[in-house]
């Protein structure tokens, strides 16, 4: 029986996801606006948080993602964090890099690319949740690895920053199971993979094409309009 992989995803509106947890987390491309899940801290994600970090599970990091994570969570003495510190140690975690640099945190595998992510999918072991690694999402989504995703969008615009789907993202439909709104306005979404997006209805109102719809539509295949 294959492992459920689970991605639990940080969003603001416009669906970026690059450092939520503080303003050092990641400042690739100027990023400046890390932290901002804690700027507004929704108390209402807690009941899903508990649920998706309950039991075991192992992690799917980007290399990224891994270096942020290693670089913190050992190190995490604060009562509140000893919990979550714990349970990461103990975690499997499996990056998924095409590097060679050293995994020094304990229970970290290289995984060299998408197969190796199918083979321990298809493996015996824990269930399996992503954090972060927006990189990773396209490439996991193509090749049908990903189970549900557990997104968390907060009622912020940020403008700029990395994001879930980006380039490479096939196209899909999906299928929600689940859902909530907090009390401060954060959807909790949950959606399961729903197939090929059909193709366009014979019967879809398209319309008759008028004279300046056919000069309307040669501008636009021309790289004009």
């Amino acid at each position: 029986m294959a492992r459920k992989v689970t991605g639990g995803c940080f969003l603001s509106l416009d669906g970026v996801m690059q450092a939520p947890g503080g303003p050092t987390e990641d400042t690739q491309g100027g990023f400046d606006e890390g932290g901002w899940m804690f700027k507004i801290w929704d108390p209402g994600i807690e009941q899903t948080l508990g649920a998706l970090f309950s039991g075991d599970y192992d992690l799917l990091l980007g290399r990224r993602t891994y270096d942020i994570f290693a670089a913190y969570w050992p190190y995490a003495e604060e009562p509140e964090n000893r919990p979550m510190r714990d349970a990461f140690d103990a975690a499997n975690k499996y990056v998924l890099t095409r590097g060679d640099q050293p995994l020094e945190w304990q229970n970290s595998h290289r995984l060299a690319g998408i197969e190796d992510v199918a083979r321990n999918k298809h493996s015996e072991g824990s269930d399996i949740i992503i954090q972060g690694s927006s990189t990773i999402y396209p490439d996991l989504l193509a090749a049908g690895l990903i189970d549900e995703l557990v997104l968390m969008t907060f009622p912020v615009v940020l403008g700029q920053g990395k994001r879930l789907f980006g380039g490479g993202t096939p196209v899909d439909k999906f299928e929600m199971i689940d859902h909530r709104v907090t009390d401060q306005g954060t959807v909790i979404a949950t959606y399961r993979p729903g197939g090929k997006l059909p193709p366009y209805p014979a019967e879809g109102p398209i319309g008759a094409k008028s004279e300046r719809e056919a000069e309307r539509q040669r501008k636009m295949a021309a790289g004009i309009w």
